[in-house]
């Protein structure tokens, strides 16, 4: 679903670099976009593909496909079956048919609703053992018996040959076929296609190399020893090397080679021995309001819904004041280190000691989204809901009775005594809903029952730090080990509205070939913390002069110690907690300010100029365009906004004691804010460094 964002006065859409490549003749070109995520979601690949549908749609019509494995009940809920309009493909489609290979035609019911033609593996595993030969043969791969995946990705990658085989022969010369191959379980069609010299423009697309993602998560020192590793050593001790030979061999086959980092092209030309032609950055699909103020008053209500949240969650614990408590988050696949769960939990601690210290009356609640293995809620959990619930029906009762009570007696022209309005029947009410909320345990750190409790590396961590949401701790944890869904009993929130309803989203990550977390962040104006490590924080290194200006925290873990990292994480928290309430919507307007960058349609101009050189090298004589120059989108950058940033040195006092009502640093500001003109400031500023290219 797209994310949403506002228009009107802080659009910079019309300060973008023009791009300049020249169009291609899409009404003469077939494209086909292979992945194992298509309508069949793994991973982050599945977000990719669905998300830039829309803009490829809307470029190619009819002449674009989608092509993936068959599960049925995927089909049955997300395609609707329908008969292709291309009669090349559909007797392409036939011939694997008559051969006893079921293939299925439709469209994928997702924004701009693209084709899809998905190939029925088990239908087809009858000829595993010919086509392991055939790989061997050709490249003098093998694939092990065991290796499921690696087996089903042979299948799919020798159907996908298959159909383009048979495709070109009944296309001839015109129109010319295109196929843009996504990470190493669509790589076999790669190889396969291109041995048997099938007539087509090849791609392929690596997310992540495979020894990378291995080598990070057992904790190697991955970015200091990129040119010491032994990757034929490395592949081989994990019992991963034909899957490496697999995704090396598609690198080297592909006419163009990319990734979707200037990160991962490093990790890349390592791992893989091929610098990648052309960096094909991850974006969004962003739905544009009509007004600034939208985007925040959806961060308010979310925000009291996650306020009702805590409410429950900390019941008789709950000495700290919800109007000055912030909500960070991390939210990710559980990898304890790849993700960088281990360095937020130690900093977390060191902003623990520093509010502590400073006497900071701001708290700040951290939720950890990260699925785990549970067998179920923690019944303390849903207790503490019920208590809120409770509390919340008794007030209620009693305010009814209060308000009639007082109604008639303003009626009768009289004033209450307040004293008697109330008889003792609801003081036992409310005396009972009192009790009711003692608590002789601290508040749990996890949501759910986990089944690995002792050994689970974040709860590990909160042991070893402290942090058990005690009375004087100013930073409280909260573990969900499920991912969010709005019926949830205990959270009912969907993702996009629990992001919008946080004041930060941290993600140090240490191994993130993109990261699409901190991008969902910025296109709803909420601010983050990324790293120098991963492709979203490298992507806006580039094209931003000032990130943390407009709400981008960039830790350094590629040129500095552990220690140092943790310190700077700590320190960006630390400036982030100090801030006022005005410098906290101001930064989240500027943050979200950067939604065009992040806009597919900004973006996918990559893959269009990929797809020019995958041609010119596939059919130089009809397609011609010079290799060697640089795209028009290299060199910009978004220069720092032109107003003061808000930093918490620009505004607060010197001593480290903070205001004790927000709303009073708004009196303290001797320049009025004013949206409208500090956004036509950016956007005369914005605009003049992008003629300098």
């Amino acid at each position: 679903m797209p994310l949403s964002r506002s228009l009107s006065m802080t659009s910079l859409s019309g300060v973008l670099p023009d791009w300049e490549e020249a169009e291609l003749p899409v009404e003469d070109l077939l494209l086909f976009e292979v992945a194992w995520e298509v309508t069949n979601k793994v991973g982050g690949i599945y977000t990719v593909i669905q998300t830039k549908a829309k803009i490829t749609v809307d470029e190619w019509g009819d002449n674009y496909y989608m092509m993936g494995p068959y599960f049925e009940h995927n089909y049955k809920t997300q395609v609707e079956g329908c008969e292709p309009p291309n009669p090349a493909i559909r007797k392409a489609m036939d011939a694997l048919i008559h051969n006893g290979c079921q293939v299925h035609f439709g469209r994928w019911l997702i924004e701009g609703s693209p084709f899809v033609i998905l190939f029925d593996i088990g239908s087809a595993a009858w000829n595993l053992d010919r086509w392991k030969g055939d790989l061997w043969e050709t490249c003098k791969i093998g694939l092990p018996y065991h290796d499921r995946e690696a087996n089903d990705s042979l299948i799919l990658g020798s159907l996908v040959a298959w159909f383009f085989k048979e495709l070109t022969d009944q296309l001839g010369d015109q129109p010319n076929v295109i196929g843009h191959f996504h990470e190493w379980q669509a790589g076999p069609g790669v190889i396969l296609s291109r041995s048997r010299k099938i007539p087509m423009a090849t791609i392929f697309t690596t997310h992540a190399t495979l020894l990378g993602r291995y080598l990070c998560a057992g904790n190697a020192d991955f970015y200091n020893n990129l040119d010491k590793f032994n990757v034929d050593k490395e592949a081989g001790e994990r019992q991963i090397y034909h899957r490496y030979c697999l995704e090396k061999a598609a690198v080297h086959c592909a006419h163009v080679f990319t990734t979707v980092s200037q990160i991962t092209a490093v990790e890349a030309s390592h791992m893989l021995h091929r610098k990648p032609d052309v960096v094909t950055p991850n974006g969004l699909n962003v739905k544009k309001f009509s007004a600034m103020h939208e985007f925040q008053n959806l961060h308010s209500t979310s925000k009291a819904r996650i306020q009702e949240f805590v409410r429950g969650h900390f019941y008789g614990h709950l000495d700290f004041n919800l109007e000055k408590t912030l909500f960070f988050f991390i939210a990710g696949r559980y990898e304890f280190s790849n993700k960088g769960a281990d360095i937020f939990l130690e900093s977390l601690s060191r902003l623990n000691y520093l509010l502590q210290l400073h006497r900071n009356d701001m708290t700040v609640v951290v939720f950890f989204i990260m699925p785990a293995k549970t067998n179920n809620f923690n019944v303390e959990s849903l207790k503490g809901q019920a208590v809120r619930k409770q509390l919340w029906d008794t007030a209620h009762t009693v305010k009814e009775k209060f308000g009639k009570k007082l109604y008639d007696a303003l009626l009768k022209g009289q004033i209450p005594d307040m004293n008697s309005i109330l008889d003792r029947d609801d003081f036992t009410i409310m005396k009972r809903a009192i009790y009711a909320t003692q608590r002789h345990s601290l508040p749990p750190v996890t949501t759910h029952n986990m089944l690995d409790d002792s050994t689970d590396p974040i709860l590990s961590n909160v042991r070893r730090i402290g942090l058990f949401n005690s009375r004087n701790d100013r930073v409280k944890i909260i573990f969900h080990p499920e991912f969010l869904s709005s019926t949830s009993p205990l959270l009912p929130m969907d993702y996009e509205d629990f992001v919008r309803g946080c004041n930060l989203g941290v993600f140090p990550s240490y191994y993130e070939p993109w990261g699409y977390t901190p991008g969902e962040c910025t296109v709803m104006g909420i601010p983050s913390v990324t790293t120098n490590l991963s492709g979203f924080g490298c992507f806006i290194e580039e094209h931003v002069s000032d990130p943390a200006a407009y709400g981008v925290y960039i830790v350094d873990r590629r040129f500095r110690a552990p220690e140092e990292s943790c310190n700077q994480l700590t320190q960006f928290m630390f400036s982030f907690c100090q801030q006022s309430l005005r410098q906290r919507i101001i930064q989240r307007n500027r943050t979200e300010r950067l939604s065009d960058l992040l806009d597919w349609r900004y973006l996918g101009r990559f893959y269009i100029h990929a797809r020019h050189l995958a041609l010119n090298r596939a059919f130089p004589d009809k397609f011609q365009m010079d290799p060697m120059a640089p795209l028009k989108t290299e060199g910009f950058r978004y220069p720092r906004p032109y107003s003061v940033p808000p930093s918490p040195s620009a505004s607060l006092h010197s001593t480290p004691h903070h205001s004790d009502v927000e709303d009073d640093d708004d009196d303290d500001d001797d320049e009025p804010y004013d949206e409208d003109e500090e956004a036509e400031r950016d956007r005369l500023n914005i605009k003049a460094p992008f003629f300098d290219l």
